[in-house]
């Protein structure tokens, strides 16, 4: 009783804190394992792991058709000054077809105790994205002869940008509020035919908690909603149990895109393993070979854990 009223006390704190919030869909790549690193949506997630961590994350979309969307992601967080401050560097790489983002993005995230379980971080982003799309070197016409319009559209555009985030957390439970990107930028092509909207708003809203079914069972459902002006409303449900302290296993299902399946292995305190797929429930589920995602991650607990229980987001 005592954690249901502390998370509806969390919930009422970031929403207050959030502000109005404009309800629509996505834009940024999706992942199928955000629960186990929310770095690129949320600053204030940084320093939350009290150990120095590492992520790589691949994730493959759609297999099998030409161009189909690819994702890379690189990351990097620390806890210093006490673990009241996290700092951390980001970089995404996302490709479709001829168009490429590259986004760097440098977190930063102070700490506040509420009790002696509960903290609160706030955070802040700054970083870029440099966008390109080689269209002048498509040829849409069968005899091989360029298309003149996409040979004055924009190839490329600087994008500097700042975010920022709320994480509040205890060892059992966690409620994640941010806005990563807070300038929207239009990019229009040089010819004045078209014009592309490359960066917009986009709010993020996470929590998940932790029910300890056993000594060797947990539950952990999460959610993540997203929003964005002029597009739907995004959200994302998922269900894990981790066996044993040593393998997650769970379902996502992603708001009229895709169902899935999520496995993480923990090695060792330090290295884990993670991968996921995802089924399409659109009719473009005929067309490709499936979405694949792994993920590699790797900690350095080079100071003394707040808390001695497991890290279980």
């Amino acid at each position: 009783m005592k954690i249901l009223n502390e998370i509806r006390t969390a919930i009422i704190m970031l929403l207050c804190l959030s502000g109005p919030m404009v309800v629509f869909g996505q834009q940024d790549p999706i992942y199928s394992q955000y629960i186990f690193n929310m770095q690129t949506v949320n600053p204030a997630y940084v320093g939350s792991w009290q150990t120095m961590g590492f992520v790589a994350l691949n994730r493959e979309q759609w297999l099998g058709i030409t161009g189909h969307p690819t994702t890379q992601t690189f990351s990097f967080q620390t806890p210093i000054v006490n673990q009241n401050v996290g700092i951390g560097l980001d970089l995404l790489i996302d490709k479709l077809g001829s168009e490429r983002r590259v986004m760097v993005g440098a977190n930063y995230s102070y700490r506040i105790s509420i009790d002696e379980t509960t903290s609160l971080r706030f955070g802040l982003k700054a970083g870029f994205t440099n966008y390109s799309n080689n269209l002048p070197t498509l040829q849409p016409f069968p005899d091989g002869l360029p298309d003149p319009i996409l040979q004055s559209a924009i190839t490329s555009k600087f994008m500097p940008n700042i975010g920022t985030g709320l994480f509040l957390s205890t060892s059992k439970y966690y409620l994640s509020l941010s806005l990563p990107k807070l300038f929207e930028t239009k990019i229009n092509a040089n010819s004045g035919y078209s014009s592309k909207m490359s960066e917009a708003r986009e709010y993020y809203f996470l929590g998940g908690i932790v029910f300890n079914i056993s000594d060797n069972l947990k539950f952990k459902p999460t959610f993540m909603t997203k929003s964005a002006v002029g597009s739907p409303f995004q959200y994302d449900l998922s269900a894990n149990f981790l066996l044993a302290e040593k393998l997650w296993l769970g379902g996502v299902y992603r708001s009229g895109d895709a169902i899935g399946a999520v496995a993480q292995w923990i090695v060792n305190n330090r290295l884990r393993i993670g991968y996921a797929v995802d089924f399409t429930m659109t009719d473009l589920r005929h067309y490709h070979n499936g979405v694949h995602e792994l993920m590699l991650s790797y900690e350095i607990a080079f100071i003394k854990k707040v808390y001695t229980s497991p890290r279980y987001f």
